[in-house]
């Protein structure tokens, strides 16, 4: 009743997707379909025993004809160290890049850091990810038509942009910075829509839903003990499956309708209505300079800078 389904029968075939935190979850099943429908998969993921692990799972489950191929890369998005040797590993190795799904995310964590300094939701959920896709951007442009998908939460709904205090050092409130950094999401997606328009490469954001994952494990440390247990029990008929939470995913890679769209928020495989604060172009532009800034990347062009090279960012890693 509550959850979409991709119908879409569309095949990717020589194509190379790149999945963050793909070793369970929605990342897990979504790279499960990947597979099956041919193509190159890239497990980007922290825990690389995990994720050996979830291509054993993957490949004992899914048998037939023309399967692509599964690969493992290292990927600690609250390390900028990690993010740009896990994207230079990558660019070595690929001369293309299709599809990028920003997946991995962190929800109602405890107060604490990034190596870098960074409030931890804000830190993975959108400063890793917006790192890692700019160091890749050159790459996925020259193998356009190509897809960035960046999954957030309808707890944009709630967020804004805390500019004077991104890291909640003076009031932190798990819920506040998590909702931050999933409006923060979408603003990201908006802009760089508008920064690829007729490149060929479309931008997609996404609510998967409410889905029973390992997203939740921390909230336990957050409030008290029991209370993962009963929100289970309160939002027991709105819980989405895995395989459920990844149909808007799905969608967006690989429906020929979505193929044809940019820039837009899906939910349950439709497009819908994002916050009016999500929509301001003028605050995406402000967290995009600003994102710039905080990732170090001041001075480098993503949008100019060849396709076929390393960018300079990751030539001294």
């Amino acid at each position: 009743m509550f959850s979409g389904k991709c119908t879409s029968k569309a095949r990717l075939d020589n194509k190379i997707a790149i999945i963050t935190g793909s070793n369970t979850g929605i990342g897990k099943i979504t790279a499960k379909e990947f597979y099956r429908i041919g193509a190159k998969v890239i497990m980007a993921c922290r825990d690389t025993k995990k994720a050996e692990q979830a291509i054993s799972d993957i490949v004992a489950e899914v048998k037939g004809e023309n399967l692509g191929k599964l690969v493992v890369e290292e990927l600690n998005l609250a390390s900028f160290k990690s993010i740009k040797q896990c994207a230079k590993n990558i660019l070595q190795k690929e001369d293309k890049i299709h599809l990028l799904v920003n997946n991995a995310g962190v929800m109602l964590c405890p107060q604490s850091k990034t190596e870098d300094g960074f409030e931890t939701q804000f830190g993975v959920n959108h400063l890793g990810h917006f790192l890692f896709t700019s160091l890749l951007l050159p790459r996925i442009r020259s193998s356009a038509p190509a897809k960035i998908i960046n999954v957030s939460s309808r707890a944009h709904l709630k967020g804004t942009i805390n500019f004077d205090d991104l890291n909640f050092d003076k009031n932190y409130s798990s819920l506040t910075a998590y909702c931050q950094s999933k409006l923060a999401n979408v603003l990201f997606s908006l802009e760089l829509s508008l920064r690829l328009k007729d490149t060929g490469v479309n931008v997609y954001t996404l609510h998967p839903g409410i889905v029973k994952t390992e997203l939740g494990r921390t909230v336990d440390q957050v409030y008290f003990p029991g209370t993962r247990f009963l929100l289970g029990l309160v939002l027991y008929p709105f819980i989405k499956t895995p395989e459920q939470g990844a149909q808007t995913t799905l969608h967006c890679a690989i429906d020929e309708k979505a193929g044809q769209e940019t820039g837009l928020y899906y939910s349950d495989c439709k497009v819908k209505e994002p916050s009016a604060m999500a929509k301001d172009n003028e605050l995406s532009m402000k967290l995009w300079d600003k994102s710039i800034e905080l990732v170090g990347l001041t001075g480098y062009d993503m949008f100019n800078s060849p396709g076929d090279v390393i960018p300079e960012p990751l030539k001294n890693v």
